[in-house]
């Protein structure tokens, strides 16, 4: 696993050992970059269940002007804590080892908005459309941003108040579905 493109290109990054992190594969990673690239520069970027931080590594790497990254393992948090020294992006970097709805929950109260956020639950959890409702319902995604949720290809894309699904993006084992903030009429 190494970042892609950017000011960090070619640096390699450490994975948390065992099955309870499933790291996104190089490929389906540059191919989520090529949609995300023009939206990229300057935005405020955040990675729920963050594993090793690839993701939002990656997004740093390409221009984001800040990542919060969230998760609740501590092998994973130590990873990440160590990919983004190793990367150099631990300035622009917030990392939250804590459990996500109780991180959400911060990042709310704390007025925090994200042009772009990207989720990667563990597959069969449950937690896609829990989570989706908490963004919304915490006014975490900017009015013109738009989430990328990473799910199992067999699941069902998840309806939730509040957001519009405008895309899906199929792989062999995995789909992004692309959700975008439901336009009110106020």
């Amino acid at each position: 696993m190494r970042v892609i493109s950017g000011i960090s290109r070619g640096c390699k990054l450490k994975s948390p050992e065992g099955l309870a992190t499933r790291p996104t594969t190089d490929r389906i990673k540059e191919s989520i970059f090529n949609i995300l690239a023009p939206d990229l520069y300057e935005c405020r970027f955040l990675d729920i269940f963050s594993g090793s931080g690839a993701i939002a590594i990656e997004a740093l790497s390409r221009g984001a002007k800040e990542a919060v990254l969230i998760d609740n393992s501590d092998k994973a948090m130590a990873v990440i804590k160590e990919n983004l020294i190793h990367t150099k992006l631990n300035d622009k970097a917030e990392t939250l080892k804590a459990d996500v709805f109780a991180a959400l929950k911060v990042l709310g109260t704390k007025g925090r908005q994200f042009d772009i956020i990207f989720l990667d639950p563990p597959y069969a959890s449950g937690l896609y459309s829990q989570v989706l409702s908490a963004i919304v319902e915490l006014k975490l995604l900017d009015k013109n941003g738009y989430i990328v949720a990473e799910q199992s290809s067999g699941d069902d894309v998840a309806e939730v108040r509040g957001l519009v699904n405008y895309r899906i993006k199929d792989y062999k084992t995995s789909k992004m579905a692309f959700y975008a903030l439901e336009e009110n009429d106020d």
